[in-house]
């Protein structure tokens, strides 16, 4: 018999408070995007403060301005991210029980949704504050990765987007619906911790490369170009795990076993591969006309 490796006994749940007639839990998933907004808070707020690393040595915004920002960051994520799952991957059932669109509790978030909601909120703000966009963007990409990070092994703890079925001596025996739906390969049943490759490539590596470039290399000093890297950076990491990742159940059929949302004869790609194509373009994009701007500059 191959080797897998069992799946942690971890609850979903850290703890539930007692409030009277009824009990309040404390997710990890909650707690993932808490830590993520407070992380990336910090690593701006120390980009700030190292006016040097900025072009033209000027930090795009203030404390009170990164402060204020916050709200607007929370409500991009989740108001995006929500619906951002209803139309990405939705497929129409939500047209037949609207009021399931509020039942986030239920699951249900895109980060390609969530990513416009906070491009979106992060627009808007700098509109009304006469912000630099592309300096203030730069700033946010080094700040996303650590909630790319913690969001991903939330993921892993609620076994939920687990990955195809795999025969690697690192495969894991997921529980739930992941069992019930995974043939058996040499006697068990395992799957690719996909959770785990996104956490690794978009928090860690991704992450550590953008740190590196904004505080040792001087990246900050073309706008733009780190807006690029984590564009980039991101859909070449989705991209690549989507093949190992088991595909949304909505686009699979007897005729699709794969799940893919585009089909090109005998292959396609999947809705996360769809949408992470613009990002590699547009962050390839923005890389160019920020190094083609830096060399007129100087």
């Amino acid at each position: 018999m191959r080797f897998a490796i069992p799946f942690p006994d971890i609850s979903p749940v850290l703890v539930e408070i007692p409030l009277g007639f009824a009990t309040v839990p404390i997710r990890w998933y909650a707690l993932a995007y808490i830590a993520g907004v407070i992380a990336g808070y910090y690593i701006f707020r120390a980009l700030r403060d190292r006016a040097h690393l900025w072009a033209g040595d000027t930090p795009p915004l203030t404390r009170p301005q990164m402060e204020d920002f916050l709200t607007w960051i929370v409500l991009g994520i989740i108001l995006g991210g929500r619906m951002g799952y209803v139309l990405f991957y939705g497929e129409g059932q939500f047209l037949e029980d609207p009021m399931a669109i509020l039942r986030v509790w239920e699951g249900g978030m895109s980060f390609h949704g969530g990513f416009l909601g906070v491009v979106i909120a992060g627009l808007v703000f700098s509109w009304k504050n006469g912000i630099d966009i592309l300096k203030f963007g730069d700033g946010l990409a080094v700040a996303v990765p650590p909630g790319l990070f913690f969001g991903r092994i939330a993921n892993f703890i609620n076994a939920e987007l687990w990955g195809r079925p795999t025969d690697l001596p690192w495969g894991v025996i997921f529980p739930g619906a992941a069992a019930q739906t995974c043939p058996q390969i040499a006697g068990l049943c395992a799957r690719h911790p996909s959770q785990l490759y996104e956490a690794a490539l978009e928090g860690i590596l991704l992450g550590g490369l953008l740190l590196w470039l904004s505080f040792r290399s001087g990246w900050l000093k073309r706008p733009g170009s780190l807006i690029g890297v984590f564009l980039a950076g991101y859909g070449v990491s989705r991209f690549l795990v989507e093949f190992v990742r088991q595909a949304d159940p909505q686009f699979m059929s007897p005729d699709n076993p794969l799940g893919y949302a585009v089909q090109f004869g005998s292959w396609g790609l999947t809705q996360g591969q769809r949408l992470s194509l613009p990002m590699i373009l547009v962050g390839l994009g923005l890389l160019v006309l920020a190094w083609r701007r830096a060399r007129r500059t100087a």
